[in-house]
């Protein structure tokens, strides 16, 4: 039963998920940590954020991930083949079919509508993870790291990946030397 919610979460994600990978997150988000419970928003976000790092397709990137996590190697390629074979089958029969349509106003249409739709879905997304960004460090921090963020990828066209990492490196570091500072004042007790 396992194997085939893994699919059916994914092949939907693979399904709905018009406009690449920024639709697929939230869809993702639904079917994994609502849905079927396979992991924490927590986790889901350090997912996210490590999947943002690497190259190559967000979507099947998580959805390697999770499948692996689920169900071990049979899981992931279940998870990969049921997200990327809606793509395939789609785009050979649209590409053929859309192809001579394209410039039709209800296909003009049909693009422009879903785009609100996918911005309210990474709204929604995006709210979530700031709340808990806000839980874990209040407001004032949450909202400072946001501006600087967005100045980074929205002025200074850093790529997120390496605000991502340089974030990790940051919170690894803090940690190490949090770790060390309990081991001087254990060292001192004693």
């Amino acid at each position: 039963m396992t194997q085939w919610h893994l699919f059916l979460a994914f092949f939907r994600v693979g399904m709905l998920g018009y406009g690449g990978g920024p639709a697929s997150i939230p869809l993702v988000h639904k079917e994994v940590v609502e849905k079927y419970k396979w992991m924490n928003d927590n986790e889901f976000g350090d997912l996210l954020a490590l999947a943002n790092t690497l190259p190559g397709p967000i979507a099947t990137k998580m959805a390697g991930y999770i499948g692996y996590r689920v169900s071990g190697w049979v899981g992931l390629v279940n998870a990969v083949l049921a997200t990327i074979i809606p793509t395939i089958f789609l785009m050979i029969v649209l590409l053929t079919s859309l192809s001579s349509v394209k410039d039709a106003d209800w296909v003009q249409g049909m693009t422009s509508a879903v785009m609100p739709v996918v911005a309210v879905m990474l709204a929604v997304l995006t709210w979530q993870f700031f709340h808990k960004a806000k839980q874990g460090m209040g407001w004032g921090m949450a909202v400072g790291m946001s501006a600087v963020i967005f100045v980074l990828l929205s002025y200074m066209n850093i790529h997120p990946g390496i605000i991502i990492a340089l974030l990790l490196a940051a919170a690894l570091l803090r940690k190490e030397k949090t770790s060390a500072g309990e081991e001087v004042k254990k060292g001192d007790e004693t």
